[in-house]
């Protein structure tokens, strides 16, 4: 239950893409692939009325490369970089390969609702932060940040002279009464300051053939897209690239489906921890399918993730794992059929009991 991988067939024009290149023997690598970045743009249009132009589109192997190849152009070594916890994980491991400073404004919660705590961020950035790595829909919590809350966070930026990196990787997978604001969409502010990295990868279940985008919107930070070393492009995949293009220009009804899907799951696995009896406390996602569950009152000590496997037989991804505001929670996935995640709950009902 602890990674981000969801239990579904691919979507149909993405197996025909595949099958394509493997048909046609076309297996070596990564050139230019246009029909990406037009694909991506009319998804972004379409999905979150977000316009980008394809020709400022780049490509790196994942999120965490693009981020990273970015730093490494505007940071050095002892640099101060911002995150907010309880935050996925490899936040961590992307700045200790930098060489840099973690700092962090963790969320502020509210009986499981999470949002910036801006006093905290502004007193991190007036401390000399350089970089901010946004985690926008937000993992583990699931939480969204509204157009407002965006654009305050740039011009906060704006300010302090800090550059935001929003990593936007859940987007598509936004619950229908919900909006995804795109970080460059959300003010003028907001294209000065930030970078935007995407995937399909997790909304299409791709995660495997390694393509991310990465996508700037003001003149300095296009100049700076320009430095990126060629290779960032070379060492994606071509059948990334090409999964991707499909699965952005047809694979809109599959999503529209997995989401209705999801959608169901997050309510099921709510149902099921009331009708449990116990004092797990669970707030459904707006975005994404993660299950975010405090078990704080239970008050575990020591190894959670070893106590759930040796007594119970279920992986689980601890929350201390994604930062200090994580203790006592856990987060496992619900993007697998309802008898499963039934039998991972009764699993975590009997080691709670």
């Amino acid at each position: 239950m602890p990674f981000a991988v969801m239990d579904y067939e691919l979507a149909e024009p993405v197996q025909v893409a595949l099958m394509s290149l493997v048909k046609n023997s076309d297996t070596g690598y990564l050139g230019n692939v246009p029909e990406l970045a037009q694909a991506l743009s009319f998804f972004a249009n379409q999905r979150w009325d977000w316009q980008i132009d394809p020709s400022i589109i780049k490509i790196a192997p994942d999120v965490g490369v693009g981020v990273i190849e970015i730093c490494r152009l505007i940071l050095k070594p002892g640099d101060k970089i911002l995150i907010n916890t309880p935050v996925y994980y490899n936040f961590y491991n992307w700045i200790k390969e930098l060489h840099c400073e973690v700092v962090d404004a963790p969320l502020a919660e509210n009986e499981l609702r999470y949002t910036l705590d801006f006093p905290a961020i502004a007193k991190a950035y007036a401390s000399g932060v350089k970089v901010h790595i946004l985690c926008n829909p937000h993992n583990p919590v699931g939480a969204l940040f509204t157009k407002s809350e965006l654009a305050e966070l740039a011009d906060l930026a704006k300010q302090y002279g800090v550059r935001i990196m929003s990593d936007e990787i859940h987007a598509p997978l936004v619950y229908k009464e919900n909006t995804f604001t795109p970080f460059l969409s959300a003010s003028e502010s907001a294209r000065e300051v930030g970078f935007a990295f995407l995937s399909a990868t997790k909304a299409f279940n791709i995660a495997g053939l390694k393509c991310a985008q990465i996508i700037a919107q003001s003149d300095q930070n296009l100049a700076t897209l320009g430095r990126l070393p060629l290779a960032v492009h070379s060492r994606a995949s071509l059948f990334g690239a090409i999964a991707s293009a499909a699965a952005y220009q047809d694979g809109t009804s599959w999503l529209d489906a997995v989401i209705d899907e999801l959608d169901s799951s997050r309510k099921f696995l709510k149902e099921l921890i009331s009708k449990s009896g116990i004092a797990i406390e669970y707030r459904m996602p707006e975005a994404s399918y993660f299950g975010w569950l405090d078990l704080r009152k239970f008050e575990l000590q020591g190894e959670i993730a070893s106590k759930f496997i040796s007594e119970g037989k279920i992986a689980i991804a601890p929350g201390n794992f994604y930062g200090p505001s994580g203790s006592g929670f856990i987060r496992i996935n619900f993007a697998t059929s309802k008898e499963i995640t039934q039998d991972a709950v009764e699993r975590i009902v009997k080691v709670l009991r």
